[in-house]
């Protein structure tokens, strides 16, 4: 492509088209560099994978006109359940409870399938005059902010903006390219990630359940059905997605319990090792990075997406404003804005995440007894409480305007 474009996004899972979307809808260029293949992205079939989208993640996409179509697709969150325990032996009597009447904004949030959120997205960005979608390409190197592909198209082989925006995930091309290190360690731990449908409603109950190999996620899908978040350590986990799908839900029931009725699986079933990785630096000259190619937390708080999405939100109101200023929106000056707005949210939660991990994930007898004391604390501590249940709403810190409901 010989035009010079504002902005290129090397990505195009979720939080690169969402870049793309707040761009556009003030007037800025961008073109989208996706690894998958359009037919890959519009499969109807539900796959098991699921996101818990905060308060502000919804007011950004109403903003930019994306949760209409989404709605219908959407569960609300409208309590959350933390509690400790061992598998069998059911939740501990000291427990944390957040009601969302107890905040005036409403629901925490919802539940949302990766596919309905997928497809929107890709419609969205298909569509948009401003937005230049490339699928099915890699991306091959990165010099002097001109991204090279080995696309089909002799145009689409070269592409170059004023910023390039890395979306490429933890082992982000676009930040080895540009020098950007990452710290980092695994847990040895892994996710196992499926959904169930259960005999028994939900009522928009969201559960955390600590067990000693690591935390259970129950988030709550539409109708009866649930999206399983389950956390073992990685030899376990290794061995239980190897079972035929009887023996899976034997190893699940245990943990999961009996107080929604039986469980039958619905859709694929993942694994995801876990581990921390923070990017060294989020800005380089022409270069910005965004989600987990900037920062990748354990999923206990459900907050990986989220975070990807203050990204986007706080990196569009920074370029669209320098744009607008008359600025060149690719210089180191204006990026470090962006950088200097998200890396401390970022490191702060990644610590807080490493932290309650290697608190809970574990069956030391004084512990337990700290954090069962602590939970019971918190939950009758009723202005400690609100703050947290705002904290879980995505409602705290310095929010960039569509995270606010806001155009930029």
């Amino acid at each position: 492509m010989t035009d010079r474009n504002d902005a290129v996004i090397v990505g195009g899972g979720l939080v690169g088209p969402l870049i793309a979307l707040a761009l556009s809808s003030e007037g800025l260029r961008t073109v989208v560099l996706d690894a998958q293949k359009v037919a890959k992205h519009k499969a109807a079939d539900f796959d098991g994978r699921a996101y818990a989208l905060t308060l502000t993640t919804i007011r950004m996409l109403k903003v930019l006109g994306l949760w209409e179509p989404l709605a219908e697709h959407a569960q609300p969150i409208l309590d959350i359940k933390v509690s400790d325990g061992r598998a069998g032996q059911g939740a501990s009597p000291l427990f944390l409870h957040f009601d969302h009447r107890e905040i005036e904004e409403g629901p925490f949030g919802h539940l949302i399938e990766d596919r309905h959120l997928r497809r929107v997205l890709l419609d969205r960005i298909t569509d948009d005059p401003l937005i230049h979608h490339i699928p099915g390409v890699q991306v091959t190197g990165l010099s002097d902010a001109t991204v090279t592909t080995n696309a089909r198209k002799v145009a689409d082989r070269s592409v170059n903006g004023r910023v390039i925006i890395g979306c490429d995930g933890r082992r982000s091309k676009v930040a080895e390219w540009s020098g950007i290190g990452r710290t980092g360690w695994a847990y040895d731990q892994t996710s196992l990630v499926c959904a169930v449908e259960h005999e028994l409603p939900h009522n928009g109950v969201a559960h955390q359940f600590f067990t000693p190999s690591g935390p259970l996620a129950i988030l709550p899908l539409t109708g009866n059905r649930s999206s399983i978040v389950w956390t073992e350590t990685t030899a376990v986990a290794e061995e239980i997605q190897t079972r035929t799908d009887a023996g899976y839900l034997d190893a699940l029931r245990p943990v999961f319990g009996d107080f929604l009725g039986d469980i039958t699986l619905t859709g694929k079933r993942f694994t995801y090792p876990l581990g921390l990785s923070l990017a060294d630096a989020f800005v380089a000259d022409r270069v910005a990075l965004a989600g987990d190619a900037a920062h990748g937390i354990h999923p206990l708080a459900g907050q990986g997406f989220n975070l990807g999405v203050r990204d986007a939100a706080a990196l569009a109101q920074v370029l669209v404003e320098a744009n607008r200023r008359g600025e060149d929106i690719g210089t180191l000056d204006v990026l470090e804005r962006f950088q200097r707005w998200r890396r401390f949210d970022t490191a702060a939660l990644a610590v807080a995440t490493d932290g309650i991990n290697r608190l809970f994930s574990n069956d030391n007898p004084i512990l337990r007894t700290v954090r069962d004391a602590g939970l019971g604390l918190v939950n009758s501590l009723p202005q400690l409480r609100r703050g947290l249940m705002r904290e879980a709403a995505g409602l705290s810190g310095d929010m960039p305007r569509l995270l606010t409901g806001h155009r930029i």
